[in-house]
């Protein structure tokens, strides 16, 4: 009967580890989802700053690069509007300087004429 009764105590006293394990195991595993889900959170905050930040990037470099092209566009129609002005200088320099030589060789042909009498 002793024997029965230690086995039957000591059932109960398993019985009642176990519960209390059981418990335990529950509260831990709520613990450790509790803590998975504040993590995902955070990082799901962290990502969409990320996002946030880089999108924000892309948009300042994209004025940038816009700005830059309406710079070296405006900087083009100058230089071609120099180089145009310049044209028209080196076209009359030009014609200048043949309506000179025309001249000049009129003058030495009539000299070499009036020579030659």
């Amino acid at each position: 009967m002793k024997k029965f009764l230690i086995a039957v105590a000591a059932v109960a006293a398993l019985a009642a580890c176990s519960q209390e394990t059981k418990q335990e195991t529950k509260e831990a595993a709520q613990a450790v989802a509790s803590d998975v889900k504040t993590d995902a959170a955070a990082a799901k905050a962290e990502a969409a700053s990320a996002v946030s930040g880089a999108v924000d990037a892309a948009k300042e470099a994209g004025a940038k690069v816009e700005n830059a092209a309406s710079t070296a566009a405006e900087a083009g129609k100058e230089a071609a509007a120099a180089g145009k002005d310049a044209a028209a200088s080196a076209v009359s320099a030009a014609k200048t300087a043949a309506e000179d030589a025309v001249t000049a060789a009129k003058e030495a042909a009539a000299k070499a004429k009036e020579a030659a009498k």
